[in-house]
Parts: C-alpha cells; structure tokens; sequence
C-alpha cells in the first residue's frame, strides 16, 4: 500500500514542481510557488489550490485569480439538439446577425457568468446559428469556447512537450528544432540508460533534457559548452530530481584540442588564478591601508575630541576587510569546485570511450564534429542538426575524406497534420515548412600504422598473370 501512495503521489501536483500551463495549442512552463502570481494568456491567478490534485487536470479560472477544478460536463449540449440548415449559402458575414453587444457581453461577465453561459446566450441570440450546417455549428462553438472559457490545463512536463512549447513559443532559442525531429536525434544516437553521451548544444538545454530523460538517470552525460558557462534553462523546465544532475557533467569546448593534444593541466591553472587574484587583494588592501593611515593623522591632529567617530570608522574599515576576505574565501571555493568538476569531466573523456555524440547548435558544425569524434568508441552512432544543410554538406564531404566513419546520411523531416472527425478528416491547411536537417552516421576503428596499398591494387594477381601465359604457351 506505501508503494502505491509513492507512485500515485508522483503523479500528484506538489508545491515547487515545474509544471506546464496548457490552454489550446498554447504552453507555458511556471512552478508551483505559494501566492505568486502567473500571467498566462492575458490572465492572471495563482497555483495554490492546484496542489494535490492529478497531473493533467483542468481548472477554472474564478474570481480573485483563484482556481476551481472543472465539473465534467456532458458531451452532449442543448444546442446539438436544435436543427441545422442544409448549407450556407444564404448566410451574410454582415456583422448584424448577433444581437448582443460588446457592453453587454461585458454586463453578462460582471454579473459572474462562466464561459459556457455566456456562449449559450451568444447561440440564442445569434440569427443565423440555426441556419448554418452541424459543421459550421461546431465550429462556431469551439471557436467561442476558445474565446470566452477561461480554463487551464496543468500537463507535468516531458521533452515532448516542452520541444512544441518552444517551438510553438520561441522557435529562435532552440535553432527553430521540431519536436519529431528531436525524437529522430535521440533516435538515431541511440540514448538510452547507462550509457555515456556527448553533447553540444545552443538550444537553451532542451536537447540536453531530453537526453537526460530518455537515459532515466543512469549513465552520464558529458555537456560540452561554449563560453563563460553552461546554459541550461530547458533543463530546469523537466524538474529532474537530485540525482539526475549528478550524471550530469561540464566541460568547456574551448579546452578539447589541449585534452587531444594532452597538455591539459587541471591541477595548476584555476588555483594559480586564485591565489594570484587573493594576492592581488592583499596587495590592494596593503595600499589602501598607508594612504587611510595619511589622510587620518592629519585629521588627527586637527580634530582630537572626535574619538568616537574615529572608532566608527575603524569599525566600517573592519567590516569592509571582513567582507573582502569572505569574498575572497567564497571565490576561492567556487574555483575549487569549478577545477574539481572540470578534472572530474577531463577524466571521463581521457578514455575516449563515449558511447553517443548530440549536436545542435548555431555555430558551425564541422570543426566541433571532427574534434569530439575522438572521443567516441569504434561502432558508436553520432548524429549533428543543422537549421540548413549547407553546413550538414561540408560535414559529410569532410568525414568522407578524413575517413572513419560509416552509414553516413543526410535527411530532413517532414511534418504534417491532419483533422481527424467523422466526415471531414483532412491536412491541416497550416503546416511547418521545414523541420532542418540531420546528419547521422557510426564511428569505425582505423589502423593509420598500414600503408596504402593503392600501387598493388592497379597489378594483375599473380596466379591470374600465370594461367593466362599457360594458355598462350
């Protein structure tokens, strides 16, 4: 019975989860905090009286920003029951056919009307409803119901939906990366538990999280990152627990051809720096101190009697010391720990017995594939996304001559979809144009030691050469 409640709690809303605000084709990633409140929409309220309840259940939004869950309803309204005309042929689109105003609509709201009550006064009071088809009829009400229901779904968040978020959102922070091609990438580099992957991404970590989930926690997962230091905003939105991170490694792409080359030194550089920087405050404090103790004997001498502000300010100059060196000590740390996690990465690398090897990302891809390919074992698949396919060419004519690596391909995905309903399923008329480009392939082991045997390969075989002179003779 404990093993049920654990399993029916994860699947509980908690304060402090990472959730996903849904309404329509519309997402938005919050967490849960106690009295804060979250615009979405045009709309605001708040999240407390969703905890506890179920993962995907839908609210009303009440007056005060409160949330209220929503009665189930039956699927039949009153309105499917009155008669529909045959076509629309007669119907003017002339703006006078609904009685009700916009100040009247506005009165049905202040009188604390709910989005299905203010729809059905629209039917009753629109002319032409009863003249347009059962389709037009539908349409008009789902249209309404998008308009004037001021509902929200609460979804727990995957890679699925957080990829249509952004997509949907802000397509620019993720390379413009649809959600099925995200699937083919995690397909094609073969993610999966206790495996050890490479990645290189400028999608705001999205395609980091996805790894992450698909590997479920086990394995680890090695971030090569530009810059300063890593981005991982998407990997919040997931809401991973503890351990999930701590399969979770950095390692600055600016560093790879010194970890090559082998002349990478994890042990002096960031230590160095910092006993350099807390000289260089020493230093700087050894100079402030003469040149306050010369502006203070004058004053000194000239103001005797103000001991105690004299002492206030030896206080002040105290404090101020104190906070240098807790600064000092705080920088000190994070230089530590910052040295500890790039030796801790540096060592999973020095194998170069990776399993998996992810790139998406705004800069060109062919110098970062070349160099982190050595790190991957031989048979290991690699997989590069690019918004365009120029650079996925010089990709592939580069692994072409350099040689090691097999099953190269270069595709694109194409993505529709379709209204599914009784009597009229069709295509979307909207549709993505492009969901950019994938270049797969699997590593293979070289022997460089042998010597090309181009010259052998233009002579005829021996025993060939032989049985053609038996038969002249």
């Amino acid at each position: 019975m404990a093993d049920n409640g654990d399993e029916e709690s994860m699947y509980r809303i908690k304060e402090g989860d990472y959730v996903v605000l849904k309404r329509g084709d519309i997402f938005k990633a919050v967490q849960i905090q106690t009295r804060k409140k979250v615009i979405f929409e045009k709309q605001w309220f708040f999240l407390d009286n969703a905890v506890g309840h179920l993962y995907s259940s839908t609210f009303e939004i009440v007056s005060g920003g409160t949330l209220q869950p929503q009665k189930k309803k039956n699927t039949e309204s009153s309105s499917d029951a009155k008669e529909a005309g045959t076509d629309n042929r007669n119907i003017l689109d002339d703006g006078k056919s609904q009685k009700l105003t916009r100040d009247d609509i506005e009165m049905l709201k202040e009188q604390g009307l709910k989005g299905q009550e203010i729809i059905q006064q629209l039917i009753d009071n629109s002319s032409t409803f009863r003249d347009k088809t059962e389709y037009a009829q539908d349409k008009y009400i789902k249209k309404k119901k998008k308009k004037y229901e001021n509902t929200v779904t609460i979804l727990k968040p995957s890679c699925r939906i957080l990829a249509m978020m952004y997509h949907g959102r802000e397509p620019g922070k993720i390379c413009h990366l649809r959600y099925d091609t995200l699937s083919q990438m995690l397909t094609l580099a073969n993610i999966h538990a206790g495996s050890k992957v490479l990645v290189f991404e400028t999608c705001a970590g999205l395609v980091l999280g996805a790894v992450m989930e698909r590997m479920g926690g086990y394995g680890s997962v090695i971030q090569m990152y530009p810059g300063g230091g890593p981005v991982r905003a998407g990997v919040e939105s997931f809401g991973f627990p503890a351990h999930f991170h701590d399969t979770l490694h950095d390692f600055p792409i600016c560093h790879v051809n010194a970890l090559l080359a082998g002349t990478l030194d994890t042990t002096a550089k960031d230590p160095s720096s910092a006993d350099s920087k807390q000289s260089n405050v020493a230093a700087e404090g050894e100079q402030t101190q003469p040149e306050a103790e010369q502006h203070g004997s004058p004053e000194e001498q000239s103001m005797e009697t103000n001991t105690g502000t004299a002492a206030g300010q030896d206080q002040e100059e105290e404090e101020k010391e104190r906070r240098k060196e807790a600064k000092a000590q705080e920088k000190k740390v994070k230089l530590e720990e910052k040295r500890k996690k790039l030796a801790a990465a540096a060592a999973l690398l020095e194998g170069r017995n990776a399993d998996g090897l992810v790139i998406a990302s705004r800069f060109h891809p062919c110098p970062v594939l070349m160099g982190l390919l050595e790190f991957l074992s031989p048979s290991r698949p690699f997989v590069v996304y690019s918004q365009y396919k120029e650079p996925l060419i010089e990709c592939y004519t580069k692994l072409r001559e350099h040689g090691g690596t097999v099953n190269l391909r270069l595709t694109d995905t194409w993505l529709r979809h379709y209204q599914v309903l009784p009597n009229r399923t069709h295509p979307m008329l909207l549709m993505s144009g492009g969901g950019g480009y994938l270049l797969s392939g699997t590593t293979v082991a070289t022997d460089r030691s042998k010597p090309a045997a181009g010259p052998k390969r233009t002579e005829e075989p021996a025993p060939k050469r032989l049985k053609l002179t038996d038969t002249v003779g």
